[in-house]
């Protein structure tokens, strides 16, 4: 059966997105054993895509290159779509981003994202070692359009790097004299603001909103994108997904308790401490008493996707931030 193509009778496709999240008491080879299982799941129970997100210098992420991530789940998983959500691409040369997603699409032909953010995914200091002091931001439309230049081997005759290319690629097909590939990495643009969004409609690619950040405008984001849409050769109409954070679990308290690990490291990031993922049985001592923590609804907070072997039984269940096809 064709591959990335999602199930089921729901009015949209459900994903999920990972961090390989590395909880206080466990190793990063549990953390990432975590992630593995949890995308093999996810295929087995027919989801659309895995994505997984870059991060840096943080006690509770364990993936900070995606693409190796993507690399490994290509041979764990079946019909999933793999992919990056996302790359920081200021912190990459587009080339290398380029190549690395043209392998992978190699071996996966047909099934591979990639999700673009702009981002550091750090603090301050990780960003400044992994920029070498660029003026990412500024830059970050010129460096999508070099990606997608590279991606396409696509570059006006002109252009300084006209003669460079990306391998795996359409060059190297051509010169070998076989066919062009037929896939292509799947491109997304991220992000959680009216800037992002206006940049994937002028782009005319499919737009993904972080809606895992709480104070994020999705309504604003998704109107600008709509309205201000250009079709392009790969896109005729607007698509969307959204991302919103959710704890699992058969025990609804249990489900409360984990989500209220990722609250708490989301609050810890935001005041400097440090993004951490403490167990439940340390954070509820010291979690605010309101309605909102007490309702059933996770809180809106990025979440962890590990399993936590060395916790109790009654907070073992996996959190996750679905993926959504609007």
């Amino acid at each position: 059966m064709p591959l990335g193509h999602p199930t089921g009778s729901a009015p949209f496709a459900l994903s999920l997105l990972a961090t390989g999240g590395t909880g206080v008491g466990m190793t990063a080879q549990e953390g990432l054993a975590g992630t593995i299982a949890l995308a093999r799941t996810a295929d087995a129970r027919g989801l659309h895509r895995f994505w997984m997100s870059e991060h840096h210098a943080m006690g509770a992420t364990s993936v900070s290159s995606p693409a190796l991530m993507v690399a490994r789940l290509i041979a764990e998983t079946a019909h999933l779509r793999l992919g990056a959500g996302g790359v920081m691409l200021p912190n990459h040369a587009p080339l290398l981003v380029a190549e690395q997603f043209g392998m992978l699409d190699a071996l996966a032909p047909g099934r591979i994202d990639l999700g673009l953010g702009r981002a550091p995914g750090t603090d301050g200091a990780t960003a400044a070692a992994l920029r070498q002091g660029a003026d990412a931001n500024d830059g970050f439309p010129q460096q999508v359009a070099e990606l997608l230049g590279f991606l396409g081997d696509e570059f006006p005759p002109t252009h300084p790097y006209r003669a460079v290319h990306a391998v795996p690629g359409p060059w190297q097909a051509e010169q070998n004299r076989v066919p062009a590939p037929t896939t292509a990495p799947e491109l997304w643009m991220l992000g959680s603001s009216p800037y992002s969004a206006q940049l994937a409609a002028q782009l005319g690619r499919p737009y993904a909103f972080a809606l895992q950040f709480g104070d994020a405008d999705i309504d604003t984001a998704l109107r600008i994108y709509r309205e201000q849409f250009r079709p392009s050769a790969a896109l005729s109409a607007p698509r969307t997904l959204v991302s919103v954070p959710v704890a699992i679990s058969e025990d609804p308290l249990a489900a409360r308790r984990q989500a209220s690990t990722s609250a708490m490291a989301m609050l810890r990031m935001f005041t400097r401490k440090g993004y951490l993922l403490l167990p439940p049985e340390e954070v509820e001592p010291i979690r605010p008493r309101s309605r909102s923590s007490r309702s059933s609804t996770p809180m809106s907070t990025a979440a962890s996707t590990a399993p936590r072997p060395r916790s109790p039984p009654a907070s073992r269940s996996s959190t996750s931030a679905p993926v959504s096809t609007r």
